[in-house]
């Protein structure tokens, strides 16, 4: 294992991979620099004398400027770099050519095949609320249903609660009508049970039109108000009705071709970019090789390393949607007197992330190198198979909800800090360094940390495959086994 690594021939600064000590003799390129402070692992180290103003390479892209001089061997961070990022850009499309190279695998996974065709990796029973105040409701019914059941029969029983579906306007109301619906169609589902009240705005009638063609056999609507009285007994009514459909539902094997996986990061370290999100990229070209799909969202960590998947749009018309994918949400942060770079977070600093663009560039790395064959705006549905760019926030919660809603059957959820939660489809966490995988194993499913400690990417990545097609075969991952499952909605606008 190496000590202190220069990912691109073109960096001017390396990470150091374990602690370094000041006064340490380091050797880059023939060169020996004398470290002038200690530099935690994952931070940065200066390979040369910084001008104030002068661009910080890192990954071979600037990630900023030095904030004053700098002299080499120092401690390269938050107090010395700026990001350079500033309002919207106009972009040119330089189309690079992309040749995956990866053979074609026969390989399978065992996954439900639903009526329309789609296929789930999950044959769960949900509840879903059309507003919050009939959260307590929907809680009730799960327990119950899963006490009569001993949770025998399907793969989960879940409640989901919010805070909308009323109080609402314009593009906030439909962001909650969006991103329901996408739970009722959703294919891991094996039967939903919609519980409204009667007189919020996210009209429960409305809603049923607005979700289109869904499986009546399998989805319920119940109007609480329209209830003459004891709407837990009613709806218990419904939901054995349901259950006893979902239960006789079998896994079948599915061509992983079939398979839809979100890439995500939170609680990203200065590993990220090294270990976890590059084997994320390994496994996205893999899975768009063999004809499956992959979907990158956290639009605002794109930003400083958008030109890279713009430039690998198939053709100038998703150029284009890239382009407003970008400065719609530099627009929306502007609108709201907020800079569009101040985005790490104190987590992301402590583990050695500088400035929005370091964190970008280490961010969509998770895609791999495959052409963009998809645009999608917030809580619409897969249409395209291939890598697809959705439109949604970095926020952790928001943007695996909305990975989900798009279609995934999994988030695959890379991280340095580490983080309990998950949405409301499996969601693995993938550790970009050892000791967090080793602190806690009651969050972390995989380690990618092993990249740093000689295990080349390319095993690594054979082994990740095989657990990911076990998961989407039944495996449980963390956040399943414990039960933390939650959506979060993009707020947007007023509330009334």
């Amino acid at each position: 294992m190496t000590d202190i690594l220069k990912i691109n021939a073109a960096d001017n600064v390396a990470v150091a991979i374990v602690p370094q000590k000041a006064g340490a003799q380091v050797n880059i390129d023939g060169k020996s620099i004398q470290l002038l402070q200690d530099i935690p692992a994952g931070h940065k180290i200066a390979l040369q004398d910084f001008a104030e103003g002068e661009n910080v390479i890192k990954y071979g892209y600037p990630i900023g400027h030095a904030t004053k001089a700098v002299p080499a061997g120092s401690w390269m961070n938050e107090n010395n770099i700026k990001t350079n990022l500033a309002g919207l850009l106009d972009y040119t499309y330089n189309p690079t050519s992309v040749s995956l190279d990866i053979p074609q695998e026969q390989r399978t996974f065992k996954g439900y095949r639903r009526a329309n065709g789609e296929v789930g990796i999950r044959n769960e029973i949900w509840i879903v609320p059309t507003v919050g105040c009939v959260n307590g409701i929907a809680n009730q019914l799960a327990e119950r249903l899963r006490a009569e059941t001993q949770g025998k029969g399907v793969d989960a029983i879940v409640a989901f609660p919010h805070n909308y579906g009323c109080s609402q306007l314009g593009d906030d109301h439909e962001n909650t009508k969006k991103i329901l619906r996408d739970m009722v169609l959703h294919p891991n589902a094996g039967a939903v049970l919609v519980v409204g009240l009667g007189c919020e705005n996210n009209q429960p009638d409305v809603f049923e039109q607005f979700c289109g063609d869904y499986n009546k056999d399998r989805v319920r609507f119940m109007v609480s108000q329209k209830i003459e009285g004891d709407e837990v007994e009613y709806g218990m009514q419904l939901l054995r009705e349901l259950y006893e459909k979902a239960k006789t539902d079998v896994r079948v094997d599915v061509p992983i071709s079939e398979l839809r996986i979100g890439l995500k990061c939170g609680g990203s370290d200065g590993f990220s970019g090294i270990t976890a999100n590059p084997l994320l990229g390994v496994f996205s070209d893999y899975l768009i090789a063999q004809g499956g799909t992959t979907v990158l969202t956290e639009v605002p960590e794109m930003f400083g390393a958008e030109t890279i998947l713009m430039n690998r749009c198939e053709n100038k018309e998703l150029f284009d949607q890239t382009v407003h994918l970008i400065n719609d949400f530099k627009e929306y942060f502007l609108s709201h007197g907020e800079p569009v770079g101040e985005n790490p977070s104190p987590g992301n600093k402590a583990g050695g992330i500088s400035t929005l663009e370091e964190k970008a560039l280490g961010c969509t790395q998770k895609c791999g190198k495959a052409y963009v064959s998809g645009v999608m705006p917030y809580g619409e549905r897969l249409q395209v198979k291939g890598l697809s760019l959705l439109s949604a926030p970095g926020n952790d919660l928001v943007a695996a909800t909305a990975l989900a809603s798009s279609g995934c059957h999994m988030v695959l959820f890379t991280t340095g800090r580490g983080t309990p939660f998950g949405t409301y489809v499996p969601t693995m966490k993938i550790s970009t360094n050892t000791a967090l995988a080793t602190n806690k194993p009651m969050w972390i499913d995989f380690n990618a940390g092993t990249i740093v400690e000689n295990e080349p990417i390319d095993q690594v990545c054979k082994r990740f495959i095989d657990y990911v097609i076990s998961v989407a075969s039944g495996e449980q991952v963390n956040n399943e086994k414990k039960g933390y499952r939650e959506i979060a909605i993009f707020k947007t606008g007023v509330t009334l």
